[in-house]
């Protein structure tokens, strides 16, 4: 069917986080999934070295990292993030919702692809500093 109504897809777990549940979908080329964080739900800052990543925020207001620099997003934003790009969040305004792709589609999980980056407490506090 190629029409898919958000509230009946199921959730299902996160490949990096089981404990987190996503609303997830893998085509031929591009995954897609709806993702709802709170406050202290948020993945690391991390890479990844095989999916270029688009995220359009829905609902909240997240500090986001994106390589150097560090911005606020709210409803209505949307970035790119090009592939081996650091990036992370942390949440400002619960739940965070938004709709992401990815591609290449892989096995359709949205964090298959998450690699760790050696710095990752000193973005952890960059982020923290944004009020």
């Amino acid at each position: 069917m190629p029409v898919y109504k958000a509230e009946d897809m199921k959730s299902t777990p996160d490949v990096k986080n089981p404990n987190m549940m996503m609303k997830q979908f893998g085509g031929d080329l591009i995954k897609v999934g709806i993702v709802t964080y709170k406050t202290g739900e948020a993945p690391l800052p991390h890479s990844h070295p095989n999916d270029e990543q688009w995220l359009y925020m829905l609902e909240g207001r997240v500090a986001h990292l994106l390589g150097d620099e560090i911005f606020t997003m709210g409803p209505g934003d949307l970035v790119h993030i090009p592939r081996n790009t650091v990036h992370g969040i942390r949440i400002l305004d619960s739940p965070c919702k938004f709709f992401t792709c990815k591609s290449p589609a892989g096995s359709g999980g949205l964090s298959e692809d998450y690699t760790d980056v050696p710095n990752v407490e000193k973005l952890i506090k960059r982020l923290e500093d944004v009020k």
